[in-house]
């Protein structure tokens, strides 16, 4: 790759690593949607252990798994989808030449794609582990005992340690969609590097305002 293109990856690299540490580390201190979820998610085991009848709780274990299972096998259908443009590199590089402002070799279009296909290998991984961890969860609702039975101190640490198992689950599943959201500022590299920088910092912004500002996460706020 030339200079440009490589500052441009450097770039794209750092802002998706710089944002992750920095996500997780405000989120220990500051309200957002992590935060708020794993309160509520708390409360859910609390509330789920004192019940009678769990059924409601499976479901929603069984509903996100399905969501996930979603995404998963999406990443597989981009993946086959990205392979195979690999072995047509130079009818792409046709059809961008006519909307890129530089010249670009074969071998630069490749680079590129490579970036796609490990972004979207990342992202399945993390979709896998995240739908096992909903699996984890969900053999831990399964065998909660009947917290009417149980002390008020026995009851709060199955509680935290269940909703811990789920909150990672989550964690896991929000990595793969931070994946799929920094997947899409990729593709402006086809075009301009400088573009590609340019949208890598507003799908930053985006998923900044939506974590730590958006109108949602209010509403969760004021749930109480």
């Amino acid at each position: 790759m030339n200079l440009i293109d490589t500052l441009a990856l450097l770039w794209f690299l750092s802002i998706w690593i710089g944002y992750t540490l920095f996500a997780k580390r405000k989120a220990k201190h500051t309200s957002c949607l992590a935060s708020e979820m794993r309160a509520k998610r708390t409360r859910w085991m609390t509330e789920m252990l004192v019940r009678e009848n769990r059924v409601a709780d499976v479901s929603i274990i069984s509903t996100l798994e399905r969501n996930i299972t979603f995404f998963a096998s999406s990443c597989l259908l981009i993946l086959a989808g990205l392979l195979t443009a690999t072995a047509s590199v130079e009818e792409i590089n046709a059809m961008i030449h006519q909307l890129s402002l530089s010249e670009q070799s074969n071998q630069q279009i490749q680079i590129k794609l490579l970036l796609l296909v490990g972004i979207f290998v990342f992202a399945f991984f993390q979709f896998t582990w995240s739908l096992r961890q909903y699996g984890f969860g969900g053999v831990l609702i399964g065998a909660a005992p009947n917290g009417n039975k149980m002390s008020e101190e026995e009851l709060n640490l199955y509680a935290n340690r269940t909703a811990k198992v789920i909150d990672q689950a989550a964690h896991s599943f929000n990595y793969g969609l931070r994946a799929t959201y920094f997947s899409l500022s990729t593709l402006p590299w086809f075009i301009d590097p400088r573009l590609f920088m340019l949208t890598a910092v507003i799908t930053m912004l985006i998923m900044y305002q939506r974590e730590f500002h958006s109108k949602v996460l209010k509403a969760l706020k004021d749930c109480h």
